[in-house]
């Protein structure tokens, strides 16, 4: 049964949400802000975080930016703010989906289990499997990548886009690809969630922002790992 921790300040709204997990087999802990947030998650290690923005002390963006320093699973942003700033913001601070309330319940089913399904079977697929491209080493059996000798913290939507980018290194890697067996949906030609995503990697990794080096957005189409650039 997977652990969902839900942080919601609607006392009423938390209720029916978790109420409705729970109906479909997810144990649920409840927060009704950030306080003692962090202790619960490294104490108890849950494998999705549904996270609202709006919340009295530190606000979800803030808490965002705190659980990443621990926390390598997914979050999913549950907020009425819709703006593309937020959903931006929330993205580049480390969230892995932003679902904008009110949402249908069932609606909210299906992105918590696209999130988990995308986390859990990698592993198991990729219990042996390594890539090495001179300081750059991605073991996909324990999650870890090594640059220069040093361990890089990555979420894991972060882990799932490099290991897919290395994969199939000096290939293109499209945008539907990736939206589709990553993000869990079509891509639509606007939405940006791809694109912060590889931003946060250039970042982790060393990359030049302005001028990339290691990972090459090709505009229009995708994305390209390039192997030899990591002496």
């Amino acid at each position: 049964m997977a652990k969902v921790f839900l942080v919601e300040d609607d006392e009423r709204l938390s209720q029916l949400t978790a109420d409705f997990l729970r109906n479909q087999q997810l144990d649920v802990v409840q927060f009704a802000d950030g306080s003692g947030l962090l202790q619960e998650v490294r104490k108890q290690q849950p494998d999705i975080i549904l996270l609202d923005v709006m919340l009295p002390g530190e606000d979800g963006f803030m808490l965002c930016r705190s659980l990443r320093n621990s926390f390598s699973g997914p979050i999913l942003f549950l907020t009425a703010r819709d703006t593309n700033y937020d959903q931006v913001l929330g993205l580049e601070l480390g969230a892995d989906d932003y679902v904008i309330k009110p949402v249908e319940p069932r609606v909210l089913l299906a992105r918590i289990h696209a999130l988990l399904r995308r986390v859990k079977p990698v592993v198991s697929q990729q219990q042996s499997s390594k890539l090495k491209f001179g300081s750059l080493s991605i073991d996909s059996a324990s999650r870890q990548v090594l640059l220069a000798g040093e361990q890089i913290p990555l979420t894991s939507h972060e882990f799932d886009l490099l290991w897919m980018l290395a994969e199939n290194a000096s290939q293109l890697v499209d945008r539907e690809k990736i939206y589709r067996d990553l993000i869990g949906r079509e891509y639509d030609g606007l939405d940006r969630s791809a694109d912060v995503r590889i931003s946060r990697l250039r970042k982790k990794l060393q990359d030049n922002q302005q001028n990339p080096q290691r990972i090459k957005t090709i505009w229009g189409k995708g994305f390209f790992f390039v192997a030899d650039a990591w002496d």
